[in-house]
């Protein structure tokens, strides 16, 4: 799938197009290229996340939904193209529910931090639901994979899930909002 590159400059979008996986070309700040950049910008979150872990036992789960969203996407980037299914989906949840087993209800809100990687992965949280929030868009004019936006929908809660196993592993522990504090 795709050409490799023997050259990273191509002049091809200095008129402020870029090309599709498909061979056509579409304005560089278009919906499409919009919804695959922040998948893009998920990814490289994602993989910050992987380099601050000192729990290295996320790390494998961690690299596998990276390799789901450059397939994801690759989707994006190839109109009628369908990379993710549904068992992807279902392997985020059977991982959320692994995760989710050992840590307390929540009984208050939890504010980004309690650790460099926490944070980081609160970050990639909120990337996620802004790649959901594009990819919606996209759909609203284009057909897109329904699983798409399951999957980023379903990762999104995982990273959050991941935020609070990081938090709690590292001994900083989860920041929680006090709605009491004096303003």
């Amino acid at each position: 799938m795709g050409n490799r590159l023997s050259r990273i400059y191509t002049r091809t979008g200095d008129d402020g197009t870029t090309g599709l996986g498909d061979g056509s070309r579409t304005q560089k700040d278009s919906l499409r290229v919009e919804a695959y950049g922040t998948v893009d910008e998920l990814n490289s979150c994602i993989g910050l996340l992987i380099a601050h872990l000192d729990e290295k036992t996320l790390e494998s789960l961690l690299l596998d939904v990276q390799h789901d969203l450059f397939d994801l996407g690759g989707e994006l980037c190839m109109p009628n193209m369908e990379l993710i299914a549904d068992r992807h989906i279902k392997r985020l949840e059977d991982e959320l529910d692994r995760l989710n087993a050992d840590l307390p209800p929540l009984k208050d809100f939890i504010l980004p931090g309690g650790s460099v990687a926490a944070a980081q992965a609160h970050l990639a949280r909120t990337i996620c639901r802004r790649a959901e929030r594009r990819v919606i868009s996209l759909a609203r004019q284009e057909p897109v994979n329904e699983p798409v936006i399951h999957y980023l929908n379903r990762l999104s809660d995982l990273l959050f899930v991941v935020a609070r196993t990081v938090a709690r592993a590292s001994g900083a522990g989860e920041v929680l909002w006090d709605h009491e504090r004096d303003r």
